[in-house]
């Protein structure tokens, strides 16, 4: 069990996606920072997503509410995203017609991972994401 401040601070992230669905593969380089907010800790990532050949900006925002037994990770305007024990570290969020699951993986610690398998109509694609301490 993990508490926030074994996550505080900055994190360097590399992301690379699978697209089954036809569409190019991907990768993600940069960073993410947890600071305190209330009832837990700010998430906030910034970098380069490349798709194919094309390179954009890009960013994501969470908000994550450490409880005795898991996580409670929130998108930044408050909604509920996901939600995961320490003990199984795995989580499913319906969205619409899409279904996305993860897997995280903290058994390297202070390197820890997290695998996304999407399905959907028009979607199918893992994320694997290994952050590292910045």
């Amino acid at each position: 069990m993990k508490g926030p401040a074994e996550f505080e601070g900055d994190w360097k992230i590399a992301r690379e996606i699978e697209d089954r669905a036809g569409g190019p593969p991907g990768w993600f380089a940069g960073t993410a920072c947890f600071t305190p907010a209330p009832g837990g800790l700010a998430y906030a990532e910034t970098g380069d997503l490349t798709l194919g050949s094309a390179v954009m900006r890009a960013t994501r925002a969470y908000r994550w509410v450490f409880g005795p037994a898991g996580v409670e990770v929130f998108f930044d305007d408050g909604r509920p995203f996901h939600a995961f024990r320490w003990d199984s570290a795995a989580a499913v969020h319906p969205c619409g017609a899409d279904l996305y699951r993860v897997c995280y993986d903290f058994g390297a610690w202070p390197v820890w991972s997290a695998v996304w398998e999407v399905t959907g109509p028009r979607k199918d694609y893992t994320l694997r994401t290994e952050w590292r301490r910045g």
